[in-house]
């Protein structure tokens, strides 16, 4: 029996095991990393381990250090969570040489699926349908997916549409793979148009029972991450269905799975293809929970200890809808910082990494929780994760909410119409106008801001505090307040037809048009919040006398995210084009393209590869024009 398991993990990950351990009574010990100390998944464990220094190959990728903290803190057990070594075949040896318990598959599970190239090899001599391979060195058709060999989460994958953009997709794919995996093969193979991804879920002991436990639909994603998942898979006629669970389970009996892992398809039709299988817990997990009833990381642990699965998996009850909650803004450029609050009312469950005053780092994925709705329907688990997305409060760092607000309400996305192009710029919902339309609340959004903003200057006065701000016997001005976002707004008099209800610096109630609506407000160093039903504003008020700032050069280009110069593609004097790539960084674990935004010449390059640089640092200068 386990009776203290460690995860090689952090964050949300680290937390989910957690929760199932505490259930099992089961101690648990976190690892950390110098960027991490405060991590609630620290304090959250029994025990935790520093592992020095903030680069994951230094800390959550180091298999001698984690092998350390394991006997440093007593544990019997390693967990690698999902992501990170959760499908190092390598880890899985050297913790079982330890003489600890792995809660995962075989080793040799894990090295047959861990290379792509050879797993499709295997699959194909086993009759699971798969995509053939294409030359990379003379491809025979386009459009091809150039696809890491090792990994996943969309990290080493790129479209290559022509030719001639061949060359640079397979060195940008190798570079981004190799950061992330430590390996950077890749291969090439067709890339099938507005199909459908949809994965099975295995479970498997060591007494050959083999289950399939429902598939998940996971079809809406950007740059091959995804952001939706449900389960069911919405339209899956019964035939595609028992084709999926036949050839996921032989794929798990082929290779001796043991344990929680993923059979991820291609749909397009009747036809099914082989994408790779993910030996490992995957992020969507919970959807799979919340219809079947079950606790997969219990299950994992329990075959891990040698108990035998029940006769046949549990039954589907319902459906769940997740949504990937990133903090990122609406050019998906990931977000770091300080989370001030985070709060998701409503009938969800809550995967989170982070909460109120948490920091986000630059140094590891953007994601800050899932958040998942179960229902008896479709229609009604759609409409529960809307809502708490909508009343949730998220302050201090953008997010995506707006985005996943923008699918979830989507006509084609409601009636399960959804495809891998679904975020695809002529795809239903452009991924890069993440901005919902705007409800009526918003419109007053600004206005409720001034008045609280006022009532807490009225509530800090020491003078006469019972005088409206700015009093006078004879009015003489409106009173007004300006914001960064929505420039000056007058809150006295009030706009024609509104009625202020009640007014503090916490809470504003507006009547409008016969309708009350209020607003919540939170008050920040240099920002202001305001929560509505219709969704949410931060503003930023300017100062009545502000400091002097400090200007930068015309054309400067300035780094949307501290990260590190992987590439600096022009020099002083060279002439530009719009949209082309001056330099690229590397931050949250991915390669973030800096492009010129008119065409011009390069007067200034501020930085040289390798170099760390802060967010909104200058880069590179370009003087728009011939000259």
């Amino acid at each position: 029996m386990i009776t203290r398991l460690l995860v090689a993990n952090r964050g949300e990950i680290a937390r989910r095991v957690f929760r199932t351990c505490r259930a099992l009574g089961i101690s648990t010990v976190a690892v950390f990393s110098d960027a991490d100390a405060d991590a609630p998944h620290v304090a959250e464990a029994d025990l935790a381990v520093r592992l020095p220094g903030t680069r994951p190959a230094d800390t959550y990728l180091d298999v001698g250090r984690l092998l350390a903290a394991c006997r440093a803190s007593g544990a019997d057990a390693v967990h690698p969570g999902y992501g990170f070594l959760s499908e190092s075949a390598e880890f899985a040896r050297e913790v079982l040489a330890a003489g600890l318990v792995w809660v995962g598959p075989p080793p040799e599970a894990i090295a047959a699926m861990g290379v792509k190239i050879g797993a499709k090899r295997l699959m194909a001599e086993a009759g699971v349908p798969v995509l053939p391979s294409l030359d990379l060195a003379a491809p025979e058709e386009f459009p091809l997916l150039v696809k890491a060999s090792a990994g996943g989460g969309g990290r080493g994958m790129r479209v290559v549409r022509e030719p001639g953009e061949l060359a640079g997709a397979v060195e940008s794919a190798r570079r981004e793979a190799a950061a992330a995996f430590g390996d950077g093969t890749v291969f090439a193979e067709p890339l099938l148009e507005r199909a459908r991804h949809v994965e099975v879920q295995v479970l498997a002991d060591r007494h050959g029972a083999v289950w399939a436990l429902g598939e998940r639909e996971c079809s809406v994603q950007r740059r091959h991450q995804k952001v939706i998942e449900e389960c069911p898979a919405p339209g899956i006629s019964e035939a595609t269905r028992s084709l999926l669970y036949e050839a996921a389970v032989r794929a798990a009996r082929t290779i001796g799975y043991v344990g929680a892992g993923t059979v991820e398809f291609l749909v397009k039709g009747d036809r099914v293809a082989f994408l790779e299988m993910n030996t490992r817990l995957q992020v969507e997990h919970p959807v799979t929970e919340l219809v079947h009833g079950v606790d997969l990381v219990r299950l994992q642990i329990e075959v891990a200890e040698g108990a035998a699965l029940p006769a046949g998996p549990p039954p589907p009850v319902g459906w769940a809808v997740e949504a990937r909650l990133y903090a990122e803004d609406a050019d998906h450029v990931p977000q770091a910082g300080v989370l001030r609050r985070f709060e998701i009312p409503g009938d969800v469950r809550v995967d989170a990494g982070v909460e109120s005053g948490s920091v986000v780092s630059p140094h590891y994925d953007a994601l800050l929780a899932k958040v998942v709705a179960h229902g008896p329907t479709r229609a009604e688990a759609v409409r529960r994760l809307v809502s708490a997305l909508r009343r949730a409060r998220l302050h201090g760092l953008t997010t995506n909410r707006d985005l996943l607000v923008n699918i979830l309400t989507n006509r084609e996305f409601v009636a399960g119409s959804t495809h891998t192009g679904f975020l695809d710029p002529d795809g239903p919902v452009r991924a890069s106008s993440a901005a919902p339309e705007q409800p009526a609340e918003a419109g007053h959004a600004g206005l409720a801001a001034a008045l609280a903003v006022a009532a807490l200057n009225r509530s800090r006065a020491r003078v006469l505090p019972g005088l409206p701000a700015g009093w006078r016997n004879v009015r003489s001005q409106p009173r007004t307040i300006r914001f960064e976002e929505t420039g000056e707004v007058t809150y006295d008099p009030l706009p024609e037809g509104v009625t202020v209800a009640a007014a503090d610096p916490y809470r504003v109630i507006l009547e409008h048009d016969g309708l009350r609506r209020t607003y919540e407000i939170a008050h920040y160093p240099g920002s202001v919040c305001v929560d509505h039903a219709g969704g949410h504003a931060e503003l930023t008020p300017v100062p009545r006398l502000p400091e002097p700032t400090e200007h930068v050069a015309p054309g400067s280009l300035l780094a949307p995210m501290p990260g590190n110069v992987l590439r600096v593609e022009v020099e002083p004097g060279d002439r530009v084009v719009r949209g082309q790539a001056v330099l690229v960084l590397e931050a949250m674990k991915m390669e973030h393209r800096i492009t010129a935004p008119a065409d011009g010449v390069v007067s200034v390059v501020g930085v040289e590869k390798g170099r760390q640089v802060d967010a909104g640092a200058v880069l590179v200068i370009i003087q728009e024009g011939d000259s």
